[in-house]
């Protein structure tokens, strides 16, 4: 296959159109925790210098109309998507995380926040919040919503409290200029080709982001507590996307629940037409080659119609966020308390390689969010038990030595 770039565009026309014609699953707050947020996912296509490029007194297009405009189509046009790097970014709890001024890394986000009371949905409050934070202005005439992504639940306590519910809101601009942004000083925007995400050639660059493990389960204030956590449990490692960078010393890197909605969108992508060879190229067994971290053989196939692309991801969205833990047996009893959530991803995976029509009640996200936490919660049970007898027949052994000699 070559190595030259391919177009992302006729993927991302797929992709948008899917989402404004596919309901989004909607979650209700519950009465104990009515907290809601929102995020504006902005797309861009930026086209090639020498394009020409129309009257900006044209009226808008409409979303089919705008892909078949000459300079959206052409070769050299770049599709993009808008990440944010903020100096204090939040954190998935919900929480305000003082950046390192030292480290070499820099986790991204999309604009967005909480909803406040007066807000009128959570489409406002993506706007408003993408206005105050980067002065962008999404309610103009450059801008379209497509539509929304299903709701997120932020929980933490490994999904035993629920902080708040997410909704990501997909916004496409139909202009070829708009208005430059005005960010505020604490905030760096970085607008990231989508075929960095999504391309065989190069294939993304995966990472991991190590978190402490004490942070997500034991109380803030116990500092006892949150020591033993972290002996007896270690630290956390969430897979991450190297973002490509030219305009900051730091890494980026794209993780969490940004990353669970950037393959989200990536998986409205996805052509419903597998097939064991890739028609480009009969040679080339599709089975083989790089995958993200969590699996060697779950990622989906070239897509045929649209020659060096594939997505690489595992099932979409939360199936390739969940994290791994530093001592290889918690990572081997989360294995054995599995069986419900691999079940869960592979059905999501078959789900996503049909086109995922039929299956709009099932809630894939959630579903593996919830039998991953299970299985973690019953593997760190066994852990920590084994850990505990470990050390008391350890100090009987010891004292009964002591004694003996």
């Amino acid at each position: 296959m070559s190595d030259k770039p391919v177009s992302v565009v006729p993927l991302l026309a797929r992709a948008l159109h899917r989402i404004r014609s596919t309901p989004p699953r909607i979650i209700a707050s519950p009465p104990t925790q009515p907290r809601r947020a929102a995020v504006a996912i902005v797309i861009r296509v930026v086209p090639p210098p020498d394009a020409n490029l129309p009257s900006t007194s044209t009226a808008p297009p409409a979303l089919s109309e705008f892909f078949q405009l000459d300079w959206v189509n052409n070769p050299n046009a770049r599709a993009e998507v808008l990440f944010l790097q903020r100096d204090n970014p939040i954190s998935d709890d919900g929480s305000v995380a003082k950046a390192n001024p030292r480290a070499k890394e820099a986790h991204v986000a999309f604009p967005g926040g909480r909803t406040d009371p007066d807000d009128e949905g959570g489409a406002y409050t993506a706007l408003r919040q993408t206005w105050e934070e980067i002065g962008i202005d999404l309610a103009e005439r450059d801008y379209m919503c497509i539509g929304q992504l299903d709701d997120r639940e932020i929980t933490t306590s490994l999904g035993k409290r629920l902080l708040m519910i997410l909704s990501p809101f997909v916004f496409l601009q139909v202009s070829p200029q708009a208005p430059p942004p005005d960010p505020v000083p604490s905030t760096a925007l970085h607008w990231i080709p989508l075929a960095s995400l999504v391309s065989a050639n190069p294939a993304p660059r995966w990472s991991t982001v190590t978190v402490d493990a004490a942070s997500r389960l034991a109380p803030k204030h116990s500092t006892a507590l949150r020591l033993l956590v972290r002996i007896l449990i270690g630290s956390m490692e969430f897979p991450a996307i190297v973002l490509e960078n030219k305009s900051t010393a730091h890494v980026l890197k794209l993780w969490g629940l940004s990353l669970g909605m950037t393959l989200d969108l990536m998986s409205y992508m996805v052509l419903p037409t597998p097939s064991s060879k890739s028609e480009v190229d009969p040679e080339i067994n599709i089975d083989s080659g790089r995958s993200s971290p969590l699996s060697p053989v779950m990622y989906l196939p070239y897509q045929s119609e649209v020659p060096g692309m594939r997505m690489e991801v595992v099932a979409p969205s939360l199936a390739s966020v969940f994290p791994r833990f530093s001592y290889p047996d918690v990572n081997f009893w989360i294995w054995v308390f599995g069986k419900r959530y691999r079940e869960v991803i592979r059905g999501w995976e078959a789900s996503v390689r049909s086109g995922g029509a039929n299956d709009r009640r099932i809630n894939w996200s959630g579903s593996a969010l919830s039998t991953f936490y299970a299985a973690i919660r019953k593997a760190l049970v066994v852990v920590i038990v084994a850990r505990a007898l470990g050390l008391l027949f350890g100090f009987a052994f010891a004292g009964w030595w002591l004694f003996a000699a």
